[in-house]
């Protein structure tokens, strides 16, 4: 038998993904349920990047590209963080991979290992750790509180830091909170980090999907010295519902592009060749529907935390970015559902599944348990009707 190895064996699978087979095995046996597990936009992706990839294909656009992506993505995401952000980079501070996940993950290999330390603001997104650990590194949790916003402080922040510590992760808007860290907020946390050599992996994914008065920051903006010290990951699959194209990279200092890109052309070769034509086409090309699709989850974020707060028991820090609730349940922990007791985060997400069909990913997959995330990336009677069942279903609870 081909033994399996301590890696291998280490590493848990993705919490989301994980939630969301299950409730693929009970739609094929026929069972309607309410799927709020994925972090993924339920539309399409705009027609103008479909037919800028169908020109690169018929174009011949098929082979292999530079390890570190095309001179065209590259100018398109420089040219866009100038319009967006204000950042001047260049083509050599620039490195598009397979995903931000992927993204995230060359950066961790490149800059860390055994005796390292990464910290992590919790909640965080269910891969943070796992990538960390996978690169033999620490991550050192930094526990942060509704009270707080979700938000970690410069003092909490001190405290974690020591002489092992080489990364900083930070994710803002936040997956799973939805959280945001204001311009000043930021300041004042990497200003805590001015006399350490770490450096700071700001996943800003979600930059685009903020409402209300809530403002993206990108990081690398804040302070002169940061463009040397910052990482930052971001990719095209949440603005522009490009999940499936595996579109994502990290802005960093050109030796650990450099790096990165020698990590990425042993492991991948290169990033896909249309992906990249597509990319360039939804960095350039018109942005109306950045701001519809913005608009549509701004109009679910606010049915959700209405059905949400209406009901008994639940308590839900408003988002401000991104599209997740992430709400507190434990006051329904060590009640009976069926035949069920729910004693956490859990036990609550099965029984409901496994009894109304409802599917939600439980808060201890993002480091903060008796919570639950819900996605309202889905349409608004899906999100009326899922609601609906679980506010039935808390009913029955004794």
């Amino acid at each position: 038998m081909i033994r399996i190895s301590t890696l291998a064996a280490s590493v848990k699978p993705s919490a989301t993904l994980a939630a969301g087979a299950k409730a693929r095995q009970l739609k094929a046996a026929g069972i309607k349920v309410f799927d709020f597990s994925l972090g993924e936009p339920d539309f399409n992706t705009p027609k103008h990047i479909c037919d800028a990839a169908e020109r690169a294909a018929l174009a011949g656009n098929t082979h292999y590209t530079p390890t570190s992506g095309t001179p065209e993505v590259k100018a398109a995401i420089c040219k866009w963080y100038k319009t967006f952000h204000g950042l001047d980079c260049a083509p050599e501070n620039v490195i598009v991979s397979n995903g931000a996940k992927h993204s995230i993950h060359n950066a961790l290999a490149a800059t860390v290992g055994a005796g390292d330390e990464v910290v992590i603001p919790t909640p965080y997104w269910v891969s943070y750790s796992d990538l960390v650990s996978m690169t033999g590194a620490t991550p050192v949790l930094v526990t942060t509180t509704p009270e707080s916003g979700f938000k970690m402080t410069p003092a909490q922040l001190r405290a974690a830091i020591t002489p092992r510590t080489r990364v900083l992760m930070l994710n803002s808007p936040n997956n799973p909170t939805g959280s945001v860290y204001s311009r000043a907020e930021l300041e004042a946390l990497v200003d805590a980090m001015d006399a350490t050599d770490a450096a700071i992996l700001s996943d800003e994914i979600y930059e685009q999907l903020i409402y209300g008065g809530a403002k993206p920051t990108c990081v690398a903006t804040l302070r002169p010295w940061l463009k040397d010290r910052t990482i930052t990951i971001s990719g095209a699959s949440k603005s522009y519902a490009m999940t499936g194209w595996r579109m994502g990279w990290a802005i960093a200092p050109p030796a650990l592009v450099k790096a990165m890109d020698t990590i990425q052309s042993q492991e991948t070769s290169c990033p896909s060749s249309v992906s990249q034509a597509a990319l360039v086409a939804a960095l350039t090309g018109p942005q109306e529907c950045v701001a519809e699709m913005r608009a549509e989850f701004a109009h679910r974020r606010e049915l959700t935390v209405g059905l949400l707060t209406a009901l008994p028991g639940v308590k839900l820090p408003v988002p401000d970015g991104a599209f997740y609730a992430f709400f507190d349940v434990s006051a329904y922990f060590g009640k009976t559902f069926g035949d069920k007791v729910v004693t956490d985060s859990l036990t609550f997400c099965g029984a409901l599944l496994e009894q109304a069909h409802v599917n939600l990913v439980p808060g201890v997959a993002f480091g903060a348990e008796g919570f639950v995330r819900m996605s309202f990336a889905t349409s608004r009677d899906v999100i009326e009707g899922g609601i609906g069942r679980l506010k039935d279903w808390l009913r029955t609870g004794k």
